[in-house]
This record gives structure tokens, sequence and C-alpha cells, in this order.
């Protein structure tokens, strides 16, 4: 009898509207009423439903409906939105969703890790937003340290915002993404914890190396040079007892350390080992130990000599160039700002950002401002 129907299957079966007001409701009231607590359901795959009003039409009679499958309807469905819908992914889709580039499941408090494996190979996932859905930790175990994972393929925008996340090891895993480049992971204990919000900054950038966006804003190549370096010199020490050397035969960080730190021998290779002087501890109520001492060069002014001052690593850019217009006497805005390192030889640096200090652009000891 329809009056006890409580799970229904009508797949393949033409159905193309919700018939008569009511009809439906009048028809199968176990799903209407539930009042015995057990699923009601209902399946439309491979109808003739045109549009999510439709869809609507149908469910709208069945209050206490809790699953509707209607896959197959829309072969190329690209935005799919399921916020607050107390979702739980039960099953890997195969011949649905194919064709989704954007996955809305927001505030969806039941969906955990294992259930986002289940939609791992959706081949066009382009944009995947999680935001409050209570996830902690996240793990590829198809992906060992420095390789990238078979799943999610082509997810290029994340957004993990209003979650419980707190370990770095969540944002070592995001850089197994082949090809994620957009990040959005606001008020996390992991970011909000920290009373330093751009070294927070920094060390995410350093641990996704292919990431060109983090919480909307751009991630310039001089932004990712100097987040890189600093996170290199944070965690030179630990490196170092862990097995770490400057010499590339001798150096084999032990399994913790590359476990806790997956970018940073690459890191190594792409600026160099840590020198010791690098790592010497740090005395910061110590102007003597903030001051770097920098050559300046004027490429375009031949009859100035090269001259080495003593400058505050905390310094900006704005107040070096101030200094430097009452030595030179020409008003700051006709000043251009670079540097060269003896570490990358050949490469010029600019100090574009007036606002930025010298530690920012990671202006080190022996570097040499160039004025033009």
């Amino acid at each position: 009898q329809l009056s006890k129907l409580q799970d229904v299957s009508l797949r393949n079966c033409a159905v193309n509207g919700a018939g008569d007001k009511g009809g439906i409701a009048k028809a199968c009231p176990s799903i209407l009423s539930n009042e015995d607590s057990s699923l009601g359901s209902i399946d439309l795959s491979k109808n003739l439903l045109s549009s999510w009003e439709e869809v609507t039409d149908i469910a709208n009679q069945l209050k206490h409906l809790e699953v509707l499958c209607c896959a197959s309807g829309w072969p190329v469905l690209e935005k799919l939105y399921l916020e607050s819908n107390n979702i739980v992914i039960s099953e890997r889709p195969t011949d649905v969703l194919q064709t989704v580039k954007l996955l809305d499941l927001s505030s969806n408090q039941l969906i955990d890790e294992n259930q986002l494996f289940l939609i791992a190979y959706l081949p066009r996932l382009e944009q995947l937003i999680l935001s409050d859905i209570g996830i902690s930790s996240i793990h590829f175990p198809d992906a060992g340290i420095g390789c990238k994972t078979s799943m999610f393929p082509s997810l290029q925008y994340l957004v993990l915002n209003d979650n419980q996340i707190a370990q770095w090891s969540f944002m070592n895993e995001l850089d197994k993404l082949q090809s994620l480049h957009a990040l959005s992971c606001t008020r996390n204990p992991l970011t909000e914890g920290s009373k330093d919000a751009q070294t927070t900054r920094q060390f995410i950038i350093a641990r996704i190396g292919q990431l060109r966006t983090l919480n909307k804003c751009a991630i310039e190549p001089e932004e990712r040079r100097g987040a890189e370096l600093d996170y290199r010199k944070a965690f030179g020490n630990e490196w170092k007892k862990a097995g770490g050397h400057q010499d590339p035969e001798k150096n084999r960080p032990n399994k913790e350390f590359l476990e806790a730190h997956p970018r940073y021998q690459a890191l190594c290779l792409k600026y160099g080992a840590p020198e010791d002087g690098e790592l010497k501890t740090q005395q910061p109520f110590l102007l003597k130990n903030q001051l770097l001492t920098l050559k300046i060069k004027y490429p375009n002014q031949l009859d100035q000599k090269v001259t080495e001052k003593q400058l505050p690593e905390s310094m900006t850019v704005q107040k070096v160039k101030g200094l430097l217009s009452r030595l030179l006497k020409v008003p700051v805005s006709e000043l251009l700002l670079s540097y060269e390192s003896p570490k990358m030889p050949g490469k010029e640096i600019e100090l574009e950002n007036d606002l930025q200090s010298l530690q920012f652009y990671s202006v080190e000891n022996g570097d040499c401002l160039l004025v033009r």
C-alpha cells in the first residue's frame, strides 16, 4: 500500500513534475509523517525533471524527507550548493556529479575526513567550500613526503574557514594537492591562536609551494621569497639537530623532521642550506642584535661612492627612503630601492612596498642596497 511506503524509487520512470498539488503528500504519508523515525527517501534519478523548481515542488510535499537522489537528471550540472543540510556522504559518486566544478558543503557537521575521500575523484571539481564542517585533520595516504596525491586532481580553490584546524600538519597535507593555488582558512585555532598573524601567513605560504592566493590576498613573488627564507631560518636549528648539514653528502635530517617540515629540503635546494651565522639565537630586546650592516650603492650616480650603514631590520622601506632622501637631497618620491644578496648572485630584488620592513624582504647582513 502506498500509504505505508517509506522508501520510494522512481528511477527511470519518466517523471516530469510533481503532479496535482498535495497529491504526493496524500499518497505517501509515511514519508510525510516519519513518526517512527524511519528514514524517508525518494530516488528520482534518470527522469524528465527539467528544473530544480520541479524537484522542489516534490520535496516540499515530503516534510520529513531525509534522502533525495536526483542524479543523472542534469548531465551538465556545474555548481552545487548544499550548505546546512546535515548531509552524510555515504558512497563514491561514480556516474553522477562528474561535471560539477563548484561544490559547497558548508555547515554540514556530519561530514568527516573519510567522507571527503569519497568525492576526491570528481574529475572537474575546481572549487570546494568546506567552511564550518568541524574538520580538524586531513591525510592523503597515497602520497608520501614531497609527493602529490591523485585525489582532487582539478581542485584549485579550497575554503576551510571556521573549522577546528590547529596543527601545521594540515597545511603540509594541502601541499600534496596538485592543482591547488588558492586557499581560505580564516577563523581556525591555527590562524587565530597566534598573536603574529603575519608570521602565520608566512608559514602557510612556505608550507604550500604552489599557493598563489591566501585568504583572498595575492601572494607576490617577493612575499613568497621572504616567507620561504624566514621559514628556512626559523627552523634551521631544529633542522641541524635532526641531522641537517650544509654539506649535501651529510645532509640527512631524520624522518620526524621531514614529516613536520616536508618542504624544508626543497627550500634548501632553492636558496641554499642555512649558514651557521643565520641560525645564531637572536636577542630581540638588544638593538645591536637587530642592526644590519649593509652596503649602499648608487648604480646611476657614478660619482657616489659605495657606503656602508647599519640599519634596524625592523626599519620600513619608507623610512630608509627618508634617510637616503636627506643624504642625497632628493625627494623621497624619486627614489627606487632594491637589493642584492651574495647568496643569490645576479638577482635583484625590488623593495616595492614602502610599508614593509627590511626583515620582511629578508634583507640580511652583508647585502647591498641599490638606490636609483
